[in-house]
């Protein structure tokens, strides 16, 4: 089969199945910053990036990293799985 018949002369065409696709990249993109939120922000309380805090002024780098990841991740995954209700 041709690239060409595959996909459509003017262009890739989405079908149910690249929809299925794309909630499920979504949904795991969901969870998987929700998860690095939730470690972020036990990383952020711990004893070691408490004194960071003390001695430098701003938590440990893994944990605001983790923090700023997971905050992506889950906006990511959000706009992915309302992508469809918004238009």
């Amino acid at each position: 089969m041709l690239l060409a018949d595959k996909f459509g002369s003017y262009g890739y065409t989405t079908n149910q199945s690249d929809s299925n696709m794309r909630k499920i990249i979504s949904a795991a993109l969901l969870v998987g910053g929700i998860l690095l939120l939730y470690f972020g922000y036990q990383e952020y309380q711990s004893f070691q990036s408490e004194v960071d805090q003390l001695f430098g002024g701003s938590g440990s780098d893994k944990a605001i990293w983790m923090l700023v990841g997971g905050g992506a991740a889950t906006i990511g995954g959000l706009m992915g799985l309302l992508r469809d209700k918004i238009k």
